[in-house]
């Protein structure tokens, strides 16, 4: 887990969703590189609010895997003896760390043994995404770049804090159905809806709604704001287009009408077939 954000001095800021996101997502520190003044400054991850700023930085917010949950684990780490050079990493390295060491740490300490210019070959040997800071020429690199994601300038080690996709779910993707802490428990609920028109929705065992406008209900669905990553994942799991097609769908939801993506399924329905307004499962957990 775990994320890594670079501000540049001309980006904008980054939106706050974003970093609320990354807090919810990654709970366990919040480190701090400023980029006008290359001081660090060590958070609460809840702290967030800090990065919703015009400053220029390189912020990292903890998700523990390895070592304790304390500021002595929140990156960045010193590189060995070099005071001057720091590391941020967003991966998990699964022989390095224990429980009171984190494996970041641990790697900065063996890296500082390494000379400066060998760096990027050692750091490639790992799939993770690594920020290295030099406060005394004032600098910073990349390392796996081809990992990162950048938006409006600015980038992220992992997209999983940028909800740029609405989904409507009826099904078992439900807040606290049995698909939901699997797939939707990282993302942003944005609450209960319905459908703006009225589908066919049909349960045999599990629910499938039908591509029919101005037949069944106004169904009822949970909207969620998802990653593009968990919107692929989704994809995936619904079988998308093979088995189940998404469509773009208007939503109303708290008084306003969203855009959401629906998953349906071409299932035969006649005038016998019953249909549904919702969906509910009988064990599930909230």
């Amino acid at each position: 887990m775990c994320i890594i954000i670079i501000k540049q001095q001309n980006d904008k800021k980054v939106h706050k969703q974003t970093l609320k996101n990354s807090a919810r997502i990654n709970p366990h520190g919040l480190g701090i590189v400023w980029l006008d003044t290359f001081e660090t400054s060590y958070h609460k991850s809840k702290e967030y609010n800090i990065l919703h700023t015009d400053r220029p930085f390189i912020a990292h917010f903890r998700y523990a895997t390895v070592g304790k949950v304390n500021k002595e684990n929140t990156h960045p780490f010193v590189c060995g003896n070099n005071k001057d050079e720091l590391l941020m990493m967003n991966g998990t390295i699964s022989h390095l760390g224990n429980n009171l060491m984190c494996d970041s740490k641990v790697l900065a300490i063996a890296l500082g043994r390494v000379k400066r210019e060998n760096w990027k070959k050692e750091l490639s040997k790992y799939d993770c995404r690594f920020t290295t800071i030099n406060t005394r020429t004032r600098t910073f690199q990349m390392y796996n770049k081809h990992l990162w994601t950048k938006k409006n300038g600015i980038w992220y080690s992992k997209s999983n804090v940028l909800m740029d996709n609405l989904i409507a779910v009826y099904g078992t993707l439900k807040k606290g159905y049995s698909n939901y802490n699997n797939h939707l428990r990282s993302s942003v609920y944005l609450g209960r809806g319905e459908t703006k028109e009225k589908y066919p929705l049909l349960i045999e065992g599990l629910p499938y709604m039908v591509n029919k406008k101005g037949l069944g209900h106004n169904v009822e669905v949970d909207v969620f704001k998802v990653s593009q990553d968990t919107f692929n994942k989704i994809d995936r799991l619904e079988g998308h287009p093979r088995w189940y097609k998404r469509e773009l769908v208007d939503i109303n939801i708290k008084g306003s009408v969203l855009s959401c993506w629906v998953y349906f399924n071409d299932k035969y329905i006649n005038e016998h077939t019953k249909l549904h307004k919702t969906y509910t499962q009988s064990f599930f957990n909230n």
